[in-house]
């Protein structure tokens, strides 16, 4: 219990600096913001949810004391709250029935099924649509205040030099207000994913992850998953706050099967003889233009869908017996 709290603390005390580390203004600052939610994570995983409770409630405070309240809750929704659930459901495990027990044989130890990573893509997915919301809510009570804020504010970043160039930045400063909901959703869905992945290999590494390493290229989000995704992409067209709320949890959700699209492609390239050197450079063309994602949220509806992984591993010969 004493080594829970002294890495609770330790987790905690990384993850407030890290967090407040975005007041210096420095550019390794944003790296160290997003990544904040990384110390909890490795803290949950390695140590158990209470570790990345206790860090959570100790920086949640240090900040809250030293810059005041607004911090305090900006750094509980969007990094403690996220951070201990999500290392909560990914030790989330039961055990499975044991089909030979009814039949005389000795009951063998049971095998634990884990939590899915698919429905953790979605809790991911929710986390960046919730924390998004709750940072435009910060700006207005409305879809044209809110608007009006994020135009003032990029103004005041990407203000003219001169009066010749005013109405070409207006006009760009009026399309990034359009988008900034939609581009801030998709950079919090990559930070969280990304801190709980490192945070998995971290773990496994130094041989403290409490659970075996899950098939990634197996991860599907629920079936509902795609009426909800149906609901918000109709709401995208009501208007006003209902509107770019439904807009935020369109993209959440475009994202998380853009993730699944990756499964995808890990499993359809199986019998690829150069297979790591193609998933390379489509991992690498996506990271240098970004806009070839939409491949992948086509793929990951598809297999939707349509059960492309399924098809292609029901079409495969079975494997041939060891020699």
């Amino acid at each position: 219990m004493i080594a829970i709290v002294l890495i609770g603390l330790a987790a905690g005390c990384a993850s407030a600096l890290m967090f407040a580390s975005i007041i210096s203004g420095a550019l390794i600052s944003l790296l160290l913001f997003y990544l904040a939610p990384l110390p909890l994570m490795v803290a949950a995983l390695g140590w158990g949810p209470l570790a990345a409770t206790i860090g959570g409630i100790v920086a949640a405070s240090g900040l809250g004391a030293i810059f005041g309240l607004p911090y305090c809750i900006a750094f509980a929704i969007t990094v403690a709250l996220p951070a201990w659930w999500l290392g909560h459901l990914a030790l989330l495990g039961r055990p499975q029935a044991d089909p030979a027990a009814g039949n005389g044989a000795a009951p063998a130890a049971p095998q634990l099924e884990w939590y899915p990573v698919g429905r953790i893509l979605l809790w991911i997915a929710s986390f960046a649509a919730l924390t998004t919301i709750a940072a435009m809510l910060t700006l207005g009570s409305d879809a044209e205040t809110i608007t009006n804020s994020l135009r003032s504010g990029l103004m005041r970043i990407l203000g003219p030099r001169d009066a010749a160039s005013s109405r070409d930045i207006e006009r760009w400063v009026a399309a990034l207000a359009i988008i900034a909901p939609a581009a801030a959703t998709i950079v919090a869905m990559m930070t969280l994913t990304l801190n709980l992945w490192l945070a998995g290999k971290i773990t496994a590494t130094s041989g403290r992850l409490q659970r075996p390493w899950p098939d990634l290229k197996s991860a599907e989000l629920p079936p509902m998953t795609l009426v909800a995704l149906c609901v918000a992409l109709a709401l995208c067209f009501v208007g006003g706050l209902v509107a770019m709320f439904a807009q935020i949890a369109t993209t959440a959700l475009m994202m998380a099967y853009g993730l699944t699209g990756f499964a995808v492609l890990h499993t359809l390239t199986l019998a690829f003889k150069s297979r790591i050197f193609w998933l390379c450079c489509i991992y690498a063309i996506v990271i240098a233009f970004g806009w070839p994602v939409l491949a992948m949220i086509a793929l990951g509806l598809a297999d939707a869908i349509f059960g492309l992984r399924q098809r292609y591993l029901r079409g495969k010969p079975p494997p041939l017996p060891a020699s």
